[in-house]
């Protein structure tokens, strides 16, 4: 519990547990953000800092048994190895628990001086796991309530370290001191964040890239590796969490309907589509990052390309999503290519992959010959048509569908129109699983993600000889007008199929039909767009900062330095002219303005109160003076007996003062204006007015 109040305990010792409390607190949420901490960890933690609140509220009053504290931490020390070699089963986890543990305990315990440092280090702690495991703008934020607070932590702990060692203060201001605290954080923390801010941008970062060596691996999106179970694509897109942001390089490809191809899928179970491939092909970048994909005999005159820069977030997996056929890619990681067209990157960094590439589109008319294309080996092509034990109802319905088809892309057309327009995409399905999904979408249900339909498709091609594969990506996604990044959420996950057919090669169909009910734009997305924009602002300058982004925002200086000295000669003679124009008049005017602001900042409140005088003066001489006017004649007399030489001192009555007064007319004169004061103030007598002004013109022109 909060230790019994000292020295300056109220507004202090309230303001440093306050602010002890927010850095715990903006530590933890830093953690929280980052998405590594387990349910358990985040309830607990939570709880005992609601505890802590209100502790310092002197709400409950509960006490911690030592002996219960000292037993439940030698528990969690030997629980220790059991997490890091059997639960978390990795360093960073266990001990990111065992922080968290050892938080919890001190939390709910800390009086001492010594027990305050061990929270203070704590909170430290927690901001730099953070700092490790999160690339999300969230970590800012909360670093700048981290600093704020630490500030504040630091005036109030001094304040209570010097208020214990001296005994007696003589002078005590407590109204206020927490507001005087607050801005003496703010402007503290402000400074340090402006002094921090420039060199920021010029010095590099070696310490996280250091740590981030020691960090787990992180969870990633499922369905874009080399498996991906039917349903499973369904519940990513229930999820709403950004996983890669997208570039055009020309505006005009900003409004194309492209799909982002993830992974190829060739094998199929019954339940899940996979890959069996044994290893890739490393393609090493060239020293300037480039890195062709296809040979110069691959490419053709006349296609539409485009190019754009791609962004992947520390959410998704290490493969790599591309628009079109891609062409060629600037990289600085080394690229596997697997069969299918699968690329993945090795040793990825763990907070994001960027790349730029340039595509090729394949035309939508898939009855457009290309040419000769590279056939298939009989390995591929028995692998792309092999099929589990299927019911025996799709074969059929696939017979009925192509019955009256010739060309394999004919019957690949008429399957993806007959998927389109019989069956229903829905999120929602039965949480009870069948044995056989694949039959249960077909003739039962009737509805289902799009991975139902693609697999429906690619098994349906397969009964009709077509080697096909099921594709695993991501939809165009929504463009942030905002940041000029097309935003691609998990939301936005899908499946759909290629198709090898005749000289075209490999083909791709979407038989998913539109969501019935499609997400409009609202005023929280446009919300959302500028935290988007602040997110890819984090990732593009903060956590991919790097010397290229260094000599970058150099020459972008470099380049407004220039802008501005171009023209300077040129327009140096025309501003001066503009100035020898406009100098008397501003001159005069800033001049006569600088003269009044001066002389009423100096003599407006002596005005302002003369003012007031006059005008309870002439109140009075009308008999409309009030009680409080009595002080405001007393005041004059003080005044005139002051410039003769004569003051009253503050233990003395005014009738005291009256019969102290040397000279015996003088006496007098004040007794009687003594009199005449005490019937206007506490007689309330009005008339008395009009004697004390006639009294105190006569002290003023006596003293004249």
């Amino acid at each position: 519990m909060p230790p019994a109040s000292h020295g300056l305990s109220s507004p202090v010792e309230k303001f440093f547990q306050l602010s002890l409390l927010g850095l715990l607190l903006s530590g933890y949420l830093a953690v929280a953000g980052s998405g590594f901490l387990d349910v358990p960890t985040l309830v607990v933690t939570a709880a005992a800092l609601l505890i802590r609140a209100l502790l310092i509220a002197d709400l409950p009053s509960i006490r911690f048994s030592p002996v219960v504290v000292t037993a439940a931490t030698l528990a969690y020390f030997g629980f220790y190895p059991i997490d890091y070699f059997y639960i978390s089963k990795a360093f960073i986890p266990a001990t990111i628990h065992l922080t968290f543990f050892v938080a919890v305990v001190k939390i709910l315990t800390a009086s001492t001086e010594r027990d305050y440092l061990y929270l203070k280090i704590i909170a430290f702690l927690e901001l730099l796991a953070a700092c490790v495991l999160s690339s999300s703008i969230n970590f800012f934020l909360f670093l700048i309530l981290f600093l704020g607070l630490a500030v504040a932590v630091s005036a109030s702990s001094e304040i209570r370290r010097s208020s214990r060692q001296h005994a007696s203060i003589t002078r005590t201001s407590p109204q206020g001191l927490a507001l005087r605290l607050s801005g003496l954080v703010t402007f503290v923390s402000v400074a340090i964040l402006c002094l921090t801010a420039g060199l920021f941008f010029f010095l590099p970062r070696t310490a996280r890239a250091a740590f981030q060596h020691f960090v787990s691996p992180r969870y990633h999106l499922a369905g874009f590796s080399n498996e991906v179970t039917l349903g499973q694509i369904g519940e990513i897109q229930k999820e709403h969490t950004p996983v890669m942001h997208v570039r055009m390089d020309h505006p005009e490809d900003r409004g194309l309907a492209l799909k982002w191809r993830g992974a190829a899928l060739a094998e199929f179970d019954g339940r899940r589509w996979f890959n069996k491939f044994a290893g890739g092909r490393p393609l090493r970048p060239d020293p300037s990052g480039m890195l062709w994909l296809v040979g110069q005999e691959q490419r053709r005159e006349g296609e539409r390309h485009i190019s754009y820069a791609v962004q992947l977030n520390d959410v998704a997996a290490d493969t790599l999503f591309f628009a079109g056929t891609p062409q060629f890619l600037r990289i600085d990681s080394l690229v596997v290519r697997y069969p299918a067209g699968n690329y993945r990157v090795r040793s990825p960094d763990v907070h994001g992959i960027a790349y730029q590439v340039y595509s090729r589109l394949d035309p939508l008319n898939t009855d457009a010959v290309q040419g000769s294309v590279e056939p298939l080996t009989p390995k591929e092509q028995e692998m792309y048509l092999r099929l589990p034990a299927v019911d025996a109802r799709i074969p059929a319905l696939t017979r009925n569908i192509t019955a009256f088809e010739r060309t394999p892309a004919e019957k690949a057309r008429a399957i993806e129109r007959y998927l389109k327009t019989h069956y229903i995409y829905t999120l929602d399905l039965p949480p009870s699983e069948p044995s056989d999904p694949l039959a249960f979408f077909l003739f039962d249900i009737r509805k289902g993600y799009c991975e139902y339909f693609a697999s429906a498709m690619a098994v349906m091609l397969r009964e009709a000889d077509i080697p096909s594969r099921v594709v695993t990506g991501f939809q165009s996604g929504i463009y942030n007008p905002i940041s000029g990044w097309q935003l691609i959420r998990a939301s936005d996950a899908h499946s759909w199929v290629e198709a090898y057919l005749p000289f075209r090669g490999w083909t791709t169909f979407d038989p998913t039909p539109p969501d019935p009910n499609p997400a409009g734009i609202s005023a929280w997305t446009r919300l959302g767009f500028y935290i988007d924009a602040a997110d890819v602002f984090w990732q593009d300058w903060v956590i991919n900062y790097n010397l290229d982004r260094q000599l970058q925002l150099a020459a972008r200086m470099q380049d407004s330095g220039r802008s501005v000295r171009t023209g300077w000669l040129d327009n140096l003679t025309a501003f001066f002219k503009r100035m020898k124009e406009t100098a008397t008049a501003l001159g005069v005017s800033a001049f006569v303005g600088a003269l009044l602001f001066v002389l009423l900042r100096q003599f407006g409140p002596q005005l302002w109160a003369w003012w007031k005088a006059r005008r309870r003066a002439i109140k009075v001489r009308r008999g409309e003076a009030q009680a409080s006017d009595a002080t405001l004649l007393y005041a004059r007399v003080l005044k005139a007996l002051k410039r003769r030489g004569i003051e009253k001192p503050g233990w003395l009555t005014p009738m005291e003062f009256a019969h102290v007064l040397t000279e015996p007319e003088l006496s007098l004169l004040l007794e009687d204006l003594t009199v005449a004061y005490n019937d206007l103030r506490f007689g309330g007598r009005p008339e008395a007015a009009v004697r004390m002004m006639q009294l105190l013109v006569r002290l003023e022109t006596r003293e004249a």
